[in-house]
C-alpha cells in the first residue's frame, strides 16, 4: 500500500524544511534578503540554535491559553510558542484565531520540563517584546483551522484559502512543487527538451473524450478546450522541435471522481526518431531522478506485461500488483463437465468458465458485506456473464448450491488446483472473452479495499510500477453500439507486424500503445503515432467514421515530411495522489472541483447574463437554474 498521508507527512517535514535553508548556517530559511521583509525567520524554524537571538515572525494565531499569556503562532513551516508580557496580556485575550500578527522578541529557552516534543520546536520559545495586529479575523469562521478537525468536504473546499493553511495540504503542495522542478531540470538541462507552451483554445478533435466548447462572437463559431495537446505536440515534432516537454493543462468534460478532475495537469512529452522502448526507458529514467528521496527509491527497469496476460489474470488492463490474488480458469482437467448454471454461458464459441479465490474473506467480512461486493460488480454493455459465489467450509463442502451439482472428487479437484482453504471465498464466472475476468477483476478489487478498511493488509507495502502494452489497436464501442474506438486515441500507430490486417480485420490489430500502472492506477499513457497522412485519413475515415476534414491542418502537416515520433503524458495529479498516499486527487491539487465539477469556492458554473448571451448568439431552450 502507499505510504498513508499521516506517517508521509512525517516523512516530508524535514525535507521540506532543508530544502528552504539557506547556505549560511546562520542565515534564516527566508533568504538573505531580509530587509524586503516583514519577518526574519519562518516560526517553524526556531531551535534551541537560535537561543538568545532577537527575532521578527509573521503568522497566524493558531492557539492561546492562560487567558492570553500565551499563545502559539503558525507559519507555513511550523509553529512557535510565544510568552506576552502581563502588560499586553490584555490586549490578546479576546482576539481571534487566525487573526495575522507580527512579533518581535527574544529567543529563549522553555523552563525544564515543559518541552513539548510533540513541537518540532518544543524546546524554544519567544520571549514578546512587540507584537502588532496585521490583520484581525472573523469570530465566525465556517470551520476551525485545525488538522484534526472533520469537516464536510464541500465547505472545506468551499473555503480552500483556510484549509489551504494546514501542514498537510502545504507540506503537498510544496512537494509537488519540487517535484515539478525536478521534472523540467532533468528533461530541460540534461535531455535536451524545449518546453512550450500550446494553446487551450483550439477546435474538437474526433475520437477522444467530450471536451468543453467556448462560444465566440461570430455566429456558430465554437473553441473546444483541448483534452491534451496532442495535435499540437505532434505538429511540434513536424516543426522539428525533436524533443518537447509541457507541465500541460488539459480538459475534459466528464464526471467528478475521486481520481478525475474536469480540468486537470498532465507532463506532456514528445519524441522524434524514437521507439517504444526508448520512450520508456526514458520515463523510467525521469521517475527515478525526480522521485522524492522521503518516498523511498525507484527501481528500475519496472515489469511489464501484455494487454492480454492482464486481462487474463486480473480482469483490467491495470492490475495492482500489490495484490496477488489471479483469476484462473478451470479447465476440463479441475472440472470436466460444468455446473448446469453455467451451461447457458458457456454454449458460444469463445466462452469460458474462470474462477478466483478471495483468501480468508468468509471470515472476516459478513454475507452482506459478501453480497454487497457482488451487488457492485456491474457487467458492462452488452455482456452476459454468470457470477456464482461459494463459501468454503471447514469439510470441504462448498455453501452454494455449487454444493449439490458437483461431486466430492470434482470439489476436491478444483480445491487442490486453486487451493482453497477454509473461510476462503469463491468466485465462479462464465462467459465470453474477457467478459468473466472483468467482473471477477471488480470482485478482486473490491474484496480487498473492503478488507483492509476493517485493517486487514492483503496487499504488499511500496510502489509497484508497470508497463501494460500490446494493446488491441482498436475496440468495440464501450456504450454497446456498433463499430470500433481506438483503445488509446486515432493517432497511435499499428503494430508493425499487424499493418495489413487495418485493411481487412481492424479489430486483430495491435497498437503501439504502452501505460505505465502503478498502484492499480494508469499513471501514464503513451504511443508511438502514426506519421503517415494516408494511413491517418484511413483509420479516422474508414475505421472509426470519423469526418477526417475536421483535422485536415493535421493531415497535411503529415505530408510535409512528418519525422517517425511518439510520446507520453504521465498524470501529474494522480501520480502525486499514489505518491503522497492520499484518497483522492483533490487532496493534491490547491483549488480542486467536487462532484459534477462545480466550484463551491466561487460557485460556478454559472448563468450569464442575457446580454452576454446575445453577444455570442447563444439562445437557451432551457432557462438557468
Amino acid at each position: 500500500m502507499a505510504t498513508p498521508i499521516s506517517n508521509f507527512l512525517k516523512l516530508v517535514s524535514s525535507n521540506v524544511f532543508k530544502s528552504v535553508q539557506c547556505r549560511s548556517s546562520h542565515a534564516s530559511v527566508l533568504s538573505d534578503c531580509t530587509s524586503f521583509t516583514r519577518r526574519s525567520h519562518l516560526c517553524g524554524e526556531l531551535r534551541d540554535k537560535h537561543v538568545g537571538e532577537s527575532v521578527t515572525l509573521c503568522g497566524w494565531l493558531q492557539f492561546h491559553r492562560l487567558s492570553g499569556a500565551f499563545i502559539v503562532l503558525r507559519d507555513w513551516l511550523g509553529s512557535i510558542q510565544l510568552v506576552i508580557p502581563e502588560t499586553k496580556v490584555h490586549e490578546f485575550k479576546d482576539l481571534p484565531l487566525e487573526s495575522v500578527l507580527q512579533v518581535k522578541g527574544q529567543v529563549c529557552l522553555r523552563p525544564s520540563g515543559q518541552e513539548n516534543k510533540d513541537m518540532p520546536t518544543g524546546d524554544v520559545e519567544v520571549q514578546v517584546q512587540e507584537i502588532s495586529v496585521l490583520n484581525t479575523c472573523t469570530k465566525h469562521l465556517p470551520f476551525e483551522v485545525q488538522n484534526f478537525n472533520k469537516v464536510k468536504e464541500s465547505l472545506r473546499i468551499k473555503h480552500r484559502y483556510l484549509e489551504l493553511r494546514l501542514q498537510n495540504l502545504q507540506k503537498v503542495l510544496r512537494l509537488r512543487s519540487k517535484f515539478v522542478m525536478s521534472v523540467r531540470d532533468f528533461l530541460a538541462n540534461g535531455n535536451g527538451f524545449v518546453e512550450v507552451e500550446t494553446p487551450t483554445l483550439f477546435k474538437r478533435t474526433p475520437g477522444g473524450a467530450r471536451e468543453f466548447i467556448v462560444p465566440t462572437s461570430s455566429p456558430g463559431k465554437f473553441y473546444s478546450l483541448p483534452q491534451s495537446p496532442q495535435q499540437f505536440k505532434q505538429l511540434l515534432m513536424v516543426g522539428g522541435l525533436d524533443r518537447y516537454f509541457q507541465i500541460a493543462r488539459c480538459y475534459r468534460d466528464e464526471g467528478t471522481k475521486p481520481d478525475r478532475q474536469p480540468e486537470f495537469t498532465q507532463i506532456d512529452l514528445e519524441m522524434s526518431f524514437v521507439t517504444q522502448e526508448a520512450v520508456i526507458s526514458l520515463v523510467e529514467q525521469l521517475l527515478q531522478a525526480t522521485w522524492p528521496e522521503e518516498c523511498g527509491q525507484v527501481a528500475a527497469p519496472f515489469p511489464k506485461m501484455a494487454y492480454q496476460e492482464a486481462m487474463t489474470f486480473y480482469g483490467c488492463d491495470k492490475p495492482d500488483l500489490r495484490l496477488d490474488w489471479k483469476i484462473q480458469q478451470l479447465t476440463s482437467t479441475l472440472l470436466p463437465a460444468p455446473p448446469a448454471v453455467f451451461q447457458d454461458f458457456l454454449s458460444t464459441d469463445g466462452s469460458t468458465l474462470q474462477a478466483l479465490r478471495v483468501p480468508e474473506a468468509c471470515q472476516h467480512l459478513s454475507n452482506k458485506e459478501l453480497e454487497d461486493i457482488l451487488r457492485t460488480c456491474a457487467v458492462s454493455p452488452g455482456s452476459r456473464v454468470k457470477l456464482v459465489a461459494a463459501k468454503i467450509k471447514a469439510g470441504g463442502s462448498w455453501g452454494s448450491s455449487l454444493d449439490r451439482q458437483l461431486d466430492t472428487a470434482c470439489r476436491q479437484r478444483v480445491a487442490a488446483g486453486m487451493q482453497l482453504q477454509p473461510h476462503d471465498w469463491l468466485l465462479l464466472a462464465a462467459g465470453q472473452h474477457y467478459q468473466p475476468h472483468q467482473v471477477l477483476g471488480q470482485v478482486r478489487l473490491n474484496a480487498a479495499s473492503l478488507l483492509e478498511s476493517k485493517g486487514i493488509q492483503v496487499r504488499q507495502e511500496g510502489f509497484k510500477f508497470l508497463w501494460v502494452d500490446n494493446f488491441p489497436l482498436f475496440l468495440p464501442k464501450e456504450d454497446g453500439g456498433e463499430g470500433l474506438e481506438s483503445a488509446h486515441h486515432p493517432f497511435t500507430a499499428p503494430h508493425p507486424d499487424d499493418l495489413d490486417l487495418i485493411y481487412t480485420s481492424p479489430e486483430q490489430v495491435r497498437g503501439q500503445h504502452y501505460d505505465l500502472v502503478l498502484n492499480g492506477s494508469e499513471i501514464g499513457g503513451g504511443s508511438i503515432r502514426i506519421h503517415s497522412s494516408k494511413l491517418q485519413s484511413y483509420v479516422l475515415s474508414e475505421v472509426l467514421k470519423e469526418d477526417s476534414s475536421e483535422l485536415e491542418h493535421l493531415l497535411f502537416a503529415l505530408d510535409c515530411g512528418c519525422p517517425p515520433h511518439g510520446g507520453i503524458a504521465l498524470g501529474l495529479d494522480r501520480l502525486m495522489s499514489i505518491m503522497c498516499g492520499t484518497e483522492s486527487i483533490r487532496d493534491v491539487i490547491a483549488f480542486p472541483k467536487i462532484t459534477g465539477g462545480k466550484d463551491p469556492l466561487s460557485n460556478s458554473p454559472a448563468s450569464v447574463a442575457p446580454d452576454d448571451l446575445k453577444y455570442y448568439h447563444i439562445s437557451l431552450d432551457t432557462p438557468a437554474t
